[in-house]
């Protein structure tokens, strides 16, 4: 279920982005579901359909969903590969801490400090929108 909270600072757009993001992440959604159309969507929710429709292109963007013409918009697999590439990496950073001869607390304190900091630019802002 999706709650637009419209006194929340968060734009509308990016809470609806953030929760259906969310509910691939989690499964709630899974892998081929047909996601509501954007029209729909908006009018069960109160939004512009431009609202709707930002949000779904960032999900789009994110490789998170795929519109398929008149067909509608489909959960991808994307959300698997994304969790695999982070474990990946994870496998990775352990094996570097480990090298340099850090302990985990220490590998952990850095990790999070990196979750935190903004993210450097991966190029999927590439100026469009």
């Amino acid at each position: 279920m999706i709650v637009i909270d419209a006194a929340s600072p968060v734009p509308p757009f990016e809470q609806l982005r953030a929760q259906l993001a969310g509910q691939i992440h989690d499964r709630t959604l899974a892998v081929g579901a047909r996601l509501p159309t954007i029209r729909r969507l908006a009018a069960d929710l109160g939004l512009a359909v431009n609202t709707v429709g930002r949000a779904y292109r960032e999900l789009e963007e994110a490789g998170l969903i795929e519109t398929r013409g008149r067909a509608g918009s489909f959960v991808t697999a994307a959300g698997e590969e994304t969790r695999e590439r982070a474990r990946r990496a994870a496998a990775d950073y352990a094996a570097t801490v480990a090298a340099l001869g850090l302990d985990a607390e220490e590998a952990l304190r850095i990790a999070e400090a990196a979750l935190r900091s903004p993210a450097p630019s991966t190029g999927t802002s590439s100026g469009h929108g």
